[in-house]
């Protein structure tokens, strides 16, 4: 606790759930302050009310953040700027679940990705680039079991087929035409959601081969988690069939203050742990936290690709500074 007693958090995706859980968690945890960032800054006023509610006296500062709206990041890395306070634990927890039909943010990106990965990237570069991270930060951004390849509805797109059969073998045009859902892509909500999330551990994979060290980013999933908000944006097969089926069956999912603290071990872990994915046992929805291994998330031209595209429809130049 007393380690803990001058330091910044920051929490996208704050209003509820995961989020939220994860929040008040850091403050018990002896966190200074915890940036509470929501869609809108009326939900983030209202997440920082509840979360003096269950923590008094802990200080939450709200902030408004978009990840859809690129305007609305570079806002709210001002803002972050403004107030000039480094933060030392940074969880990307925002995303939006499995859609049943295809959407697209102002700039085009498939709004899945932009929540998982585009937005999330375009507010990690200001904060490098201000250097407004703490020598020793944390970084942690929301994988999902979906990625692994062995969870029922959800499979990965395979970028390198994909470029090869349509792109004259070019990675980066492949990754874009995901990230947008432009020909030959087809929306696919499961196949979209656990491809998104896969990215979410290139990235992580790529940005750990360029923070200086001392710093530290991993992917987590949270695991199964069927009690937050999320399931309200999932299929009807998924909310009404597999999710009420998995709840009778403790082994298939735990509670959101479980799936939370998730977060809190990785952040926790030293200094050499990073540029890995942490989610439950292969096969298993619940657990410990374990590394993932799978041949799928090792793969450094598709993150370097990934980091490239990314970089391009953000509008960013160099998201590290070394």
């Amino acid at each position: 606790m007393k380690a803990n007693a001058v330091k910044t958090a920051l929490v996208t995706g704050a209003s509820s759930g995961v989020g939220w859980e994860a929040s008040a968690q850091l403050a018990e945890a002896g966190y200074r302050r915890i940036v509470v960032a929501a869609r809108t800054l009326a939900k983030a006023d209202e997440a920082r009310d509840a979360l003096l509610a269950r923590v008094p006296g802990a200080q939450f500062v709200p902030l408004a953040l978009d990840l859809d709206d690129f305007t609305s990041i570079d806002n709210a890395a001002q803002a972050l700027v403004a107030a000039g306070n480094p933060i030392d634990a940074l969880i990307l927890n925002a995303g939006v679940a499995a859609t049943s039909e295809l959407r697209r943010t102002a700039d085009g990106i498939e709004q899945i990705m932009a929540a998982t990965i585009t937005g999330h990237h375009a507010l990690t570069s200001h904060l490098l680039r201000a250097e407004l991270l703490s020598p020793s930060a944390r970084i942690i951004i929301a994988g999902s079991e979906a990625a692994r390849g062995d969870v029922p509805t959800f499979s990965n797109i395979d970028v390198q087929a994909l470029a090869a059969a349509s792109f004259d073998g070019d990675l980066e045009r492949a990754i874009e035409a995901i990230l947008r859902v432009d020909k030959p892509v087809k929306f696919a909500n499961g196949t979209q959601y656990a491809t998104a999330k896969t990215f979410a551990v290139w990235w992580a994979k790529e940005l750990a081969t360029q923070l200086p060290a001392g710093m530290t980013v991993n992917a987590v999933s949270p695991g199964n988690t069927p009690d937050t908000k999320a399931s309200r944006e999932m299929p009807a097969i998924m909310r009404r069939v597999m999710l009420p089926i998995m709840k009778l069956m403790p082994s298939m999912w735990h509670s959101v203050p479980t799936a939370a603290a998730r977060y809190l071990t990785v952040i926790e872990m030293p200094d050499g742990v990073t540029g890995q994915f942490f989610a439950s046992p292969a096969t298993k929805m619940t657990g410990p936290v374990t590394s993932m291994t799978m041949s799928h998330f090792t793969n450094v031209e598709g993150q370097r690709a990934l980091w490239n595209v990314i970089n391009r429809v953000a509008g960013v130049s160099n998201a590290s500074k070394n």
